[in-house]
C-alpha cells in the first residue's frame, strides 16, 4: 500500500512561505520607492520621511526579517528551479524566475556600500549621502541600482498577479493595481533623478569622505556575491546529475491520441506534455491553483501516491472523479496513461471581416442573432475562477466560429452572450439564411463540447437563442479605443428579448416568423405563437424551436 506523503501545515507550505517573504520584501521595496519619490519635493523631504518609512529595516527585528525573508525567498526559488524537470515554461514565468534569480546579483554592491560600510565606519547612511555616492561619485551604480529597483519591483508583480489573479477581489480592483503597479516605479526614479539635481549643487560633507573611501574590501564584495552564485551553481549542477543519473530511470506517458513519450521518472505529467510539446491546458502556471490541467488516469492509477491536500482541496472545488488528478502535481513513478479532459481551444485562423470603408453610420436591413448559456453565472459561483475563464473562453470560441462559417459578423460579448449580424455586406434574404445556419451551428457545437467536457461539467451547457430581421443603424461607435462597428435598432432589441423569451420558455432558440419566411422557410403552426415585447404595441409572431440544430434544414423548393 502507497503512503500519503506528509502534510505539512499549511503557513509552512512552499506556497505560504513564498507568499509571505515576497510580502515583507514587497513593502520594503514600496517604501523603498516611496522614499524616493519624495525626491520631487526636496532631498529634506526623503530624510524627514526616512525613519517613518525604513526605520523598520534599520532596527536589528526588522534588519533579521527583512535578510531571512530575502534568503528564504531567494531559497524558495531555487527549490523550484531544482524541482523542474524542463525549463520549457511560459513567458510570464520564465520573466519572473529569471527576475528573481537576478535580483539578489544586482544589489550585492548596494547592500555593501549602504549597509556593511555604515556599520564599519560607524557613519549614518542618509538618503543625500546615499543621493550623492549613486548620482556623482558612481553613475554606472545609481544606473545599476534604477535596474535593480525595477527588477524586484517586476518580479513582485509578476508574483502577486500569479499568486491573486484567481481571486474575486483581485478581478475587480485590478484596473487600479495595474495602475499602480506603474505609478509607482515611475515616481521614484522621477524623484531621485530630481533628488540628484539638487545635491550635484551642493558641496560633499566631510562625512562622505570617509564613505567614499572605500572601507569595504572588494573581496568582501566577491564573497556576496559567491554566497547567491554557489547555491544557483549547485542546484544547476544538480540538476545535470539528476539528468544523467535519470537517463535510464524512465517512465512512459501514454495519451489517448496513441503519442507515447519516455520521461525521467519523477517528471510531472504537465511537464511531460511540454517535453513533448503536447498542448495541454493550465491557466496557472502549473502552481495547483487551477484544475485545467487536469486528467483522467486510465492505466496506472493504482500505483499512484495519494494527492497532497492542496491538490484534494482543488479537485474538490472542481467535483472532479476519483480517478482525476492534477497534471501539475502528478509525478508517477511507474508508466501511466492519462486524458486531458480540458482540450487546448482551437485558434482561429480567420473570420469574416466587416465592410469598414467609412465610418458614417447608415441602416441596413439586418438578421440579428442573440446567444446566451442558461444559468452559467449561478453555476460557475461553485467553479474555480481558472475554469469559468476556459469555459468561456471554449465557448465563446465556439460561437465564434459558427458565426465565422455562416458568414456572419460577432459583434461583441456580453457576459456569457453573444451579439452576431448577419447582412452587412449581402441581401437581407441570404442575412436570414446566414443566422439560422449559425444558430443550428452554435447548437451542434455546444452539444459537441457537452460530449467532450461532459463529466467535467457535471450538468451540459443549456443555450438560449433570438433571432429576428428588421432595420438597424451600422456604424463606428464608442470613444476613443472602445470605437467599433456595431448596430442599433429595433431589430437588435426585438432579438434580445426572445432570447430572453427562450429562457423562459425552455427552448433553445426563437425566431421570428418574418425571419424565417426571408429565409424561405415556413414556421410550423403549432409552434407558431404571439408575443408581447417590451416597448413595442404591437406583438411578434415567432416560433418556439426546442431543437435548434434543425434550424439550418433547408426544405426542400427553398431558395439556397
Amino acid at each position: 500500500m502507497l503512503l500519503a506523503r506528509p502534510a505539512w501545515p499549511k503557513a509552512l507550505r512552499s506556497r505560504s512561505l513564498r507568499l509571505w517573504s515576497g510580502s515583507v520584501l514587497g513593502l520594503f521595496i514600496l517604501g523603498h520607492f516611496t522614499n524616493l519619490a519624495l525626491g520631487l519635493i526636496s532631498v529634506r523631504a526623503m530624510e524627514t520621511a526616512s525613519p517613518v518609512l525604513g526605520g523598520l529595516w534599520h532596527s536589528w527585528p526588522g534588519a533579521v526579517l527583512l535578510t531571512g525573508a530575502l534568503l528564504l525567498h531567494f531559497g524558495l526559488a531555487l527549490r523550484a528551479l531544482f524541482g523542474r524537470r524542463t525549463l520549457r515554461m511560459s513567458a510570464r514565468e520564465a520573466w519572473q524566475l529569471g527576475f528573481g534569480l537576478a535580483l539578489p546579483f544586482l544589489v550585492v554592491a548596494h547592500v555593501a556600500s549602504a549597509r556593511i560600510e555604515p556599520a564599519l565606519t560607524g557613519e549614518t547612511m542618509t538618503y543625500a549621502l546615499q543621493v550623492r555616492a549613486l548620482w556623482i561619485d558612481n553613475p554606472v551604480g545609481g544606473g545599476r541600482q534604477a535596474v535593480a529597483l525595477l527588477v524586484a519591483w517586476a518580479h513582485g508583480c509578476f508574483g502577486f498577479w500569479f499568486a491573486l489573479r484567481g481571486r474575486h477581489w483581485f478581478q475587480r480592483w485590478s484596473w487600479l493595481l495595474l495602475q499602480a503597479a506603474v505609478l509607482v516605479p515611475i515616481l521614484a526614479l522621477l524623484g531621485f533623478v530630481e533628488a540628484g539635481r539638487e545635491i550635484s549643487g551642493l558641496a560633499a560633507p566631510p562625512a562622505q569622505q570617509a564613505v567614499r573611501a572605500g572601507i569595504v574590501p572588494e573581496d568582501i564584495r566577491f564573497w556576496l556575491y559567491l554566497s547567491f552564485a554557489l547555491p544557483l551553481a549547485g542546484v544547476m549542477l544538480a540538476r545535470a546529475i539528476r539528468y544523467w543519473r535519470g537517463r535510464h530511470r524512465r517512465i512512459r506517458v501514454t495519451y489517448p491520441d496513441g503519442r507515447s513519450l519516455s520521461v525521467p521518472r519523477g517528471t510531472s505529467v504537465l511537464e511531460a506534455s511540454r517535453i513533448g510539446n503536447i498542448p495541454h491546458v493550465s491557466l496557472c502556471g502549473g502552481r495547483g491553483r487551477c484544475s485545467t490541467c487536469r486528467v483522467r488516469v486510465t492505466l496506472g492509477f493504482d500505483r499512484l501516491l495519494p494527492a497532497s491536500a492542496q491538490e484534494r482541496a482543488t479537485l474538490a472545488r472542481s467535483s472532479a472523479a476519483s480517478d482525476v488528478r492534477l497534471a501539475c502535481q502528478l509525478r508517477p513513478s511507474h508508466d501511466i496513461a492519462v486524458r486531458p479532459l480540458l482540450s487546448v481551444p482551437r485558434r482561429r485562423v480567420g473570420g469574416v471581416v466587416p465592410p469598414r470603408a467609412t465610418a458614417v453610420s447608415h441602416e441596413r436591413e439586418l438578421a440579428v442573432l442573440f446567444c446566451d448559456l442558461r444559468g452559467f453565472t449561478q453555476r460557475a459561483e461553485h467553479w474555480l475562477p481558472f475554469d469559468t475563464v476556459f469555459l468561456l473562453n471554449r465557448y465563446f470560441a465556439e460561437v465564434g466560429e459558427a458565426v465565422d462559417a455562416a458568414g456572419g459578423y460577432l459583434d461583441k460579448f456580453i457576459g456569457d452572450g453573444a451579439l452576431a449580424l448577419f447582412g452587412l455586406d449581402t441581401t437581407p434574404d441570404e442575412a436570414c439564411r446566414q443566422a439560422l445556419a449559425a444558430a443550428a451551428g452554435v447548437a451542434q457545437r455546444v452539444r459537441a463540447m457537452n460530449a467532450e467536457l461532459g463529466p467535467e461539467l457535471g450538468e451540459p451547457l443549456r443555450i438560449a437563442m433570438g433571432l429576428h430581421v428588421g432595420p438597424a443603424v451600422v456604424g463606428d461607435m464608442g470613444y476613443g479605443s472602445a470605437v467599433g462597428l456595431t448596430a442599433v435598432g429595433d431589430a437588435i432589441n426585438v432579438a434580445s428579448r426572445l432570447e430572453s423569451e427562450a429562457k423562459d420558455r425552455d427552448v433553445e432558440a426563437v425566431a421570428s416568423t418574418a425571419l424565417l419566411a426571408r429565409a424561405g422557410r415556413s414556421a410550423t403552426r403549432p409552434d407558431v405563437r404571439d408575443l408581447a415585447i417590451r416597448g413595442r404595441d404591437a406583438p411578434v409572431e415567432v416560433m418556439l424551436v426546442a431543437d435548434a440544430t434543425r434550424l439550418d434544414r433547408t426544405p426542400a423548393g427553398a431558395p439556397a
